[in-house]
């Protein structure tokens, strides 16, 4: 079971009655939506064999058509969903290699939980890939590739491409980090310099078979964009790279080898990533087994089942993190007043993934900078409280998952001599709410599909 470490300590930070029992409830519904995007539980429940039969979805493999069965992949998850899969085909496993978080490095059965780096890739990681290809590179037609996918793939799982060095790809990415691109445009710019994303490893693997399983991190789902889509076509191109870097105006400030690489690229110099309607494709599953629609979905019915009148507003959020907090915090008013959406006792639910645009030198993540966004709209409300989290207990370059509010917090701050609006000025929202003793602190939760975002009315 994921737990919030500090559930206790910020229920009773709650001033009043009905502050602690909102903030008790927004924390209990997060509990349950973290649950709900257990790995292990969902490959379970999704994978199933029978008769030598792997069935998941409406898709069927038999095991009798195959003369092995490797095992790839990587991803905050990959531990757990490598763990699951190990119950479910123990030695029908020929070979396995993931790469995985170093707290969770080991091995499962015939599978190598490798040790990799993120959100900073390393040499180790690169290493792990490198061994990931050589496995596919050997395997033929009568062979079976099971890849296990989550989110972080993309930083566990590097191999740059024709001179890029893993000191220029780190580089390009944090700055594409800092400068608000959504997770899609970071891909494109990512699958480019990439010799496994951006569908090489299906290039690479075929003509055996792959099923790929995925844990989706990113809104929409989109498999070309989930670790950046190692075994799905890429829509994008090397043109597309370089306007996505001249947009956030990072071509000038782009390290030599890149440029470089993507202008070969753009002129026809080196081939473009494996696009829609390539013949690999013809032999690769794509299923998305868990996404942030599981873990809305169980969220809103926690809170229902406590007597909330509930709603999902949308498990694909998306924006500026500042601009939804105080979106969010308008519809805490109209229900309040109006009753609409939804008449009070409420609770809205959200999921998705919002940027953040950092301009300051403070530290902080998207959830804890969208609550602080909101916290001046809440103040003076009795039993209303805003919380948020990363479903991977990871908001940020910080220790926190994300960060809870109520109509008590601007007083209290004030009461502290913090202003909001300077904290929000330096995207400093983790020392705000650590102030506040109003962090939510959950660990690494071992699972990554996006935030969570609850608004409760009681």
């Amino acid at each position: 079971m994921i737990r919030i470490r500090n559930k206790s300590e910020l229920v009773q930070s709650g001033k009043g009655r009905l502050n602690r029992k909102a903030r008790r409830l927004a924390l209990e519904s997060l509990e349950a939506g973290l649950n709900a995007a257990d790995p292990g539980k969902i490959v379970r429940s999704r994978v199933l064999l029978k008769n030598l039969n792997i069935k998941v979805d409406g898709y069927s493999l038999n095991l009798r058509k195959f003369r092995n069965v490797y095992v790839i992949g990587g991803g905050k998850a990959g531990a757990s969903m490598a763990k699951a899969l190990n119950q479910i085909l123990g030695r029908k496993i020929t070979r396995g290699l993931m790469n995985v978080l170093p707290s969770v490095a080991g091995r499962i059965g015939m599978i190598e939980l490798h040790q990799a780096s993120h959100p900073t890739p390393d040499e180790s990681g690169v290493r792990g890939t490198l061994e990931m290809l050589r496995i596919v590179e050997e395997a033929g037609k009568r062979d079976l590739i099971i890849c296990l996918i989550s989110g972080g793939g993309s930083s566990l799982m590097p191999l740059p491409r024709d001179g890029v060095t893993l000191h220029d790809k780190r580089e390009i990415t944090q700055a594409l980090l800092r400068s608000g691109a959504t997770i899609d445009e970071i891909n494109a710019v990512r699958k480019h310099i990439s010799d496994f994303k951006g569908g090489w490893l299906a290039k690479k693997a075929y003509p055996a078979t792959i099923l790929n399983l995925v844990l989706s991190d990113v809104v929409g789902d989109a498999i070309s964009s989930i670790a950046s889509g190692p075994s799905a076509p890429d829509p994008t191109t090397f043109h597309d790279a370089i306007m996505i870097l001249k947009k956030y105006s990072l071509w000038d400030r782009t390290p030599e080898s890149i440029r470089k690489l993507l202008s070969e690229g753009e002129n026809g110099v080196i081939p473009e990533t494996p696009k829609p309607g390539d013949k690999v494709f013809r032999k690769v599953h794509n299923i998305v087994i868990g996404n942030n629609r599981s873990v809305t979905s169980a969220t809103c019915r926690y809170l229902r089942s406590v007597g909330l009148n509930s709603v999902i507003l949308t498990s694909t959020l998306e924006g500026e993190a500042r601009h939804v907090g105080v979106v969010l915090s308008s519809i805490a008013r109209e229900i309040e007043r109006a009753g609409d959406p939804t008449s009070r006792p409420a609770a809205i639910v959200a999921g998705g993934e919002t940027t953040v645009t950092v301009t300051g030198e403070g530290t902080g993540g998207r959830n804890q900078e969208l609550v602080l966004a909101a916290t001046p709209k809440l103040a003076g409300s009795n039993g209303v409280v805003l919380a948020s989290l990363s479903t991977d207990g990871v908001d940020g370059p910080t220790d926190a998952a994300g960060a809870i509010a109520d109509g008590d917090t601007l007083a209290k701050a004030a009461r502290m001599g913090l202003v909001p609006e300077d904290f929000l000025s330096s995207n400093d929202s983790y020392n705000f709410f650590s102030k506040l003793g109003d962090l939510i602190l959950t660990g690494p939760t071992g699972t990554n599909v996006n935030d969570i975002t609850v608004l409760v009315l009681v």
